[in-house]
């Protein structure tokens, strides 16, 4: 199976109030690219090679998983993003917030010191559990949830590369305007979706 880079669902230059058309060009163009080009490199003759991105997770181990672990990572969270989102979450991922942090507020702020005390480079998740309730989880690398048999519902990339070239080497402020591209129409849809 070959896998592609997935066309973005809005112009390059579409959220440049928070993600330049410089760092699209070279996080989507050339970070998310080399992940597909160097999995589908890898895959030829292992047992992987007509495997989903999702069973390349979960059973996948050295540079299989890390390359494709980072395809389906960073394709979640570019299809995350929208130049018109909604802005706050409604309808029972809203009370799913509520229950669990007591306010979005109080949500968004847990979720922002996940992203900004992961040392070094990987991910942070927002996850349904299998028992249904909401967690923040942090995941090193290319980490993914589905690995623990958690449902990702939103991340924020804390590599570098994702925000080198708009905030240089603060990634507070990265982390602080990412929530004005999150689309959470397309998160509750996903939190939806048993």
């Amino acid at each position: 199976m070959k896998h592609e880079l997935p066309v973005l669902p809005y112009a390059a230059d579409a959220l440049n109030a928070v993600i330049s058309p410089k760092t699209i060009e070279f996080h989507y163009g050339k970070h998310h690219q080399a992940y597909v080009n160097n999995l589908n490199n890898l895959i030829p003759g292992s047992a992987f090679e007509n495997a989903s991105l999702e069973t390349i997770i979960r059973e996948a181990d050295g540079g299989i998983f890390n390359n494709g672990a980072q395809v389906w990572n960073h394709t979640f969270y570019f299809m995350t993003f929208s130049a018109t989102p909604q802005a706050e979450p409604t309808g029972p991922l809203a009370d799913a917030i509520v229950k669990k942090y007591g306010s979005f507020a109080d949500f968004k702020a847990a979720f922002a010191k996940s992203a900004t005390t992961l040392f070094g480079s990987g991910w942070a998740w927002l996850v349904l559990r299998p028992d249904n309730t909401l967690d923040i989880v942090q995941e090193p690398n290319a980490g993914n949830p589905m690995r623990q048999g958690l449902k990702p519902l939103l991340t924020c990339d804390v590599w570098e590369h994702a925000y080198y070239l708009d905030y240089q080497n603060r990634r507070p402020d990265y982390i602080e305007a990412f929530w004005k591209i999150v689309d959470w129409k397309i998160v509750s849809e996903r939190f939806l979706k048993q």
